[in-house]
């Protein structure tokens, strides 16, 4: 057999049936549904079309759950911004391990940041928008997980 390979995909990308499958899913994992049947027919998805799906498709946020990510930050060289970006990682309860910065060139630093996900209290992509939320934050991007 050979080994599994993951991708990861922009949700606009997905067919009807995944995007249901998952919103299935979650409304069994929240107890909105009792059942798959139930929750199947809730998001208008056939049983098989569930059972095709369920155990390949995934949210971004459970995939990176209890994982290592990296993230690679562009921020602005000024005064307090590490310390603003790292306040909003810290309060997602998140668990930073490293953090490396670059000397800042042209007014900008890069910031290789990895943190623990297992405790973050919100998903991934709200913890992003977050960060982009910063003035100094120019960009936010996943540079891996493990």
């Amino acid at each position: 057999m050979s080994a599994r390979r993951f991708f990861l995909i922009r949700e606009d990308i997905l067919t009807d049936a995944m995007l249901k499958t998952l919103e299935a899913k979650a409304m069994l994992q929240s107890g909105e549904a009792k059942k798959i049947n139930e929750a199947a027919q809730k998001v208008g998805l056939s049983r098989s079309a569930f059972y095709k799906y369920k155990d390949g498709i995934f949210p971004f946020h459970a995939m990176a759950k209890e994982k290592i990510v990296t993230l690679s930050i562009n921020l602005l060289d000024k005064s307090g911004t590490l310390s603003d970006l790292l306040a909003v990682v810290a309060d997602t309860g998140a668990n930073i391990l490293t953090i490396n910065q670059t000397i800042p060139l042209q007014g900008r630093a890069h910031i290789t940041l990895s943190i623990d996900t297992a405790p973050i209290n919100m998903q991934l992509d709200e913890l992003f928008e977050r960060m982009k939320q910063l003035n100094a934050v120019e960009k936010v991007e996943l540079a891996g997980s493990g």
